[in-house]
């Protein structure tokens, strides 16, 4: 037996909380789950350097990254959105709405304007899925029609970058719905006077929005990984009670079932874009 008994030892832990790291220094990639430096991630224009997982960016940020710098202007701000069933829920319409500007700096869920693009003027319209998800209301729609209207007139590139998840505004009920129809004839009008219309499908383009101008364009071109579809996978799961394909609504099943015409990276966009306006501008114009 042994004379000296062994002495007791003594692990201490810190049981504190532990602290969450700061969501200004590192963000977790919604794919991969890595955490990425946000200086990093800015740099990368918003696209995980691991994985390539797209986040989903605000329409400022959109025009910034995607346009020549300073160049856009806004356009159709006289249009304010109204609350014609006088909604009332757990939140008001209004209430809805308040939020919204607050949270995004924006009066709609769409910035709508001219910009210059490689120095050839543009009109230009992107919508954000932080206000209402992106719902297409009749303020929405109608700045929409305006923008194809006015690029008739001057006969310049329309591009739209669609990030809406909402599909057609409950809170406005029919008047929502007549957008749809609004903005479909409205692209029509400007490509039968000869224009040239690329729309830009990002996470996530879905309902109305897809059914209606996000659709249209003479070039679909889509984000890698981005929901694009109408109903969502679980909504058509849940009614057809069956399985969906793997990848179903996803960018790269609709390109493989002939949707959309490309899936291009956020950093090649802008110079994609810049080649497919000069080619079909040659095509359909001809050369200024």
């Amino acid at each position: 037996m042994s004379i000296f008994k062994p002495k007791k030892r003594f692990l201490l832990f810190n049981r504190g909380k532990k602290k969450d790291v700061p969501s200004n220094i590192l963000t977790k990639c919604n794919s991969c789950y890595k955490l990425i430096l946000n200086k990093q991630l800015e740099e990368n224009l918003w696209v995980c350097p691991n994985c390539g997982y797209h986040f989903s960016i605000s329409a400022q940020k959109r025009i910034e990254i995607t346009f020549d710098a300073g160049s856009f202007t806004e356009m159709f701000t006289e249009i304010h959105t109204a609350d014609p069933l006088n909604f009332k829920g757990p939140k008001t319409y209004q209430e809805k709405l308040k939020s919204a500007r607050e949270t995004t700096g924006m009066d709609e869920a769409v910035l709508a304007g001219v910009a210059s693009l490689n120095g050839r003027r543009v009109a230009v319209a992107v919508t954000d899925s932080r206000f209402i998800m992106g719902s297409m209301g009749s303020v929405l729609g109608e700045r929409i029609a305006r923008l194809a209207e006015l690029a008739i007139e001057e006969m310049i590139p329309l591009i739209t970058i669609s990030a809406s998840g909402g599909g057609a505004r409950m809170y406005e009920g029919m008047f929502s719905l007549m957008q749809m129809a609004k903005t479909s004839a409205a692209i029509g009008r400007y490509q039968k006077a000869g224009g040239i219309y690329i729309s830009v499908l990002t996470n996530p383009t879905m309902a109305g929005v897809l059914a209606s101008f996000a659709s249209l364009g003479d070039v679909l071109i889509a984000e890698p990984g981005a929901l694009i579809g109408f109903a969502g996978p679980r909504v058509i799961k849940k009614t057809i009670n069956q399985d969906l394909p793997e990848g179903f609504q996803r960018s790269e099943f609709l390109q493989e079932h002939g949707l959309i015409d490309m899936i291009i990276e956020r950093k090649d966009l802008r110079s994609i874009i810049i080649r497919l306006i000069e080619d079909l501008w040659f095509y359909k114009r001809g050369l200024d």
